[in-house]
């Protein structure tokens, strides 16, 4: 009995420890072996090998990541929109006037093509100015974290938090070992994203770029806040992503990750005529059973036509969810 125990737990052993072995040793463990993933992995090998003519220094690593749709899901709406319908539903009910304005109701029915109509996507910008306009920086960041705590996805029945994508999550810190430093660059608003970027992604809140509006100084019962306002709003999203990327990087990337014809700009910004090796990666929604399936006609954002175009001319990288992610979301 004793030997038979003896060789069990050897066996157990050597499992348990190829197992480990073998997610060490493959750091994108979460990515079927294909050309998707070869191609980053040669690219990041080519640019952190010390002499030779392709490397690149640390302080110049710099990769950039969408957030909706391609760090995590954006559908059946992107989660912000999803906050901003739930704090319209928690508080018109107590504000009459609030509830009347048109762009609220479009909200309240879920008619996001209202909202989003526009290339400033004037319709959110309104709700956004009538739910977050006057709150404390402080404050809103509490809405944010509760929100978080309580909200559940409409399909998976998850917080939202928890939809991120494991490939993606893998991909961060694999880049992030190899001496990059990884930002995110959204059309999302930055205050909403820096409540939760450290936490779910590990990417400080000073390394999160996205849409903002003006904050107003003041002193309340003798303590400093920062007012939230709408009176000026930077839309990160299509030719705003290379501007940004300008004003709160400082650095052109190398490395650009993004799923939709908005992130095109900052792919084209990273890899046409980059004095430096770089690369576009475009993530396909392909995967209708684990995700979702869309291109040309998303359920609400994340439109991909002129970037699928550009990426074969460009040598960007598409990856097709379906069969270049073992799995999806992550555990």
């Amino acid at each position: 009995m004793r030997k038979l125990l003896a060789v069990m737990l050897t066996a157990l052993l050597c499992v348990t420890g190829c197992s480990s072995k073998d997610s060490a040793a493959d750091p994108l463990s979460a990515w079927n072996d294909a050309p998707a993933k070869k191609s980053i992995t040669e690219f990041v090998e080519r640019v952190t090998t010390a002499d030779t003519s392709d490397f690149v220094a640390p302080q110049d690593r710099i990769a950039v990541f969408d957030n909706d749709g391609t760090l995590w899901a954006e559908a059946p709406l992107p989660f912000q929109a999803a906050f901003v319908i739930d704090e319209l539903r928690r508080r018109a009910p107590q504000e009459p006037a609030l509830a009347a304005d048109p762009m609220v109701q479009a909200a309240l029915k879920g008619d996001v093509a209202a909202l989003l109509a526009g290339d400033r996507h004037e319709g959110l910008l309104r709700v956004l100015a009538l739910t977050h306009a006057g709150m404390t920086t402080e404050e809103f960041n509490q809405r944010v974290t509760d929100w978080m705590a309580t909200a559940r996805h409409p399909r998976f029945g998850e917080p939202y938090d928890q939809l991120t994508y494991e490939p993606q999550q893998q991909l961060l810190n694999y880049l992030r070992d190899k001496g990059f430093r990884t930002f995110i660059v959204s059309g999302g608003g930055a205050d909403f994203m820096r409540v939760f970027s450290q936490r779910v992604y590990g990417i400080p809140p000073e390394q999160v770029v996205g849409s903002t509006g003006t904050t107003k100084y003041e002193l309340r019962d003798g303590k400093p806040v920062l007012v939230k306002s709408m009176d000026y709003v930077f839309v990160d999203d299509k030719a705003g992503k290379p501007s940004g990327i300008h004003e709160f990087v400082g650095h052109r990337p190398i490395l650009a990750v993004g799923n939709s014809d908005g992130d095109q700009a900052m792919l084209e910004y990273t890899t046409i005529d980059n004095p430096r090796p770089s690369l576009g990666v475009l993530i396909h929604h392909t995967d209708a059973d684990r995700e979702y399936a869309y291109d040309a006609n998303p359920p609400s954002s994340g439109k991909l036509v002129t970037a699928l175009q550009a990426a074969e001319p460009n040598s960007w990288t598409v990856v097709d969810m379906k069969n270049d992610w073992k799995t999806v979301f992550a555990q």
